[in-house]
């Protein structure tokens, strides 16, 4: 929260870069330049807000004023969190054993999958990372990469004998108008990064079918009540 202090102190930084004078400040906006060297002084508590977006629009600096979060309002994440109860709900109707932010290497509690989804009847892991939105397709491309890996180097111990799990990694993103177009942007990546089927893979989610051995991307609809699959382009 910016205090009158700060206010003045961007003021007076903003006014000298201008080469203005607290004078030729205080004439564009209506007051003299005393009232503008209180300003700058810290002195502003209890000037009106109208003229602090006076000077704001005078000196060309955008002023936003907002509530702070409202403690009766969701979590910051709730719209991550909404996608990763949904895949938990649907994996244990389909037969999984769900966990929430999955530790991909215990000592490091930093690092985790979004979802764990294992069934060991069926001798399956899924690894499901969920998006609201994407950031570093690099970057995430390259984490996920080291967590099937760490899962694979896990499996032998989880299974019952000396036959690995099969290790899966389906993205779950959000089906939103900018996620769309990023899609759309670099088609030749997503589909060399996410060969498998995502209709194969809403199957495996939702009803316990076969994860595809290759990586998959489905969406999430924007309330987070169901999965569907992505169309691939020209499909």
């Amino acid at each position: 929260m910016l205090t009158s202090v700060a206010l003045g102190r961007s003021v007076r930084s903003a006014r000298q870069r201008r080469r203005l004078t607290q004078a030729a400040l205080g004439a564009r906006v209506g007051v003299s330049h005393a009232r503008i060297a209180q300003l700058e002084g810290g002195e502003g508590s209890g000037a009106p807000l109208g003229l602090w977006f006076a000077l704001a629009e005078t000196l060309g600096r955008p002023l936003r004023v907002e509530f702070g979060r409202d403690p009766q309002d969701h979590t910051a994440d709730a719209g991550h969190l909404a996608m990763q109860e949904l895949v938990l709900r649907l994996g244990r109707r389909a037969g999984y054993t769900g966990a929430f932010e999955l530790p991909s290497r215990p000592a490091d509690p930093s690092r985790s999958t979004d979802v764990g989804l294992l069934d060991r009847r069926r001798r399956r892991l899924v690894l499901v990372e969920c998006w609201n939105s994407f950031g570093d397709l690099g970057a995430s491309a390259r984490s996920s990469d080291r967590k099937r890996a760490e899962a694979e180097a896990a499996a032998v111990a989880l299974s019952p004998d000396d036959a690995p799990l099969q290790v899966g990694v389906c993205w779950v993103a959000r089906d939103t108008r900018r996620n769309r177009e990023l899609l759309a942007r670099y088609p030749h990546i997503i589909e060399s990064r996410f060969p498998g089927s995502s209709a194969a893979w809403v199957r495996a989610l939702t009803q316990g079918g076969p994860p595809p051995r290759e990586p998959g991307l489905v969406w999430s609809d924007l309330h987070a009540t169901r999965l569907f699959a992505r169309r691939r382009p020209g499909a």
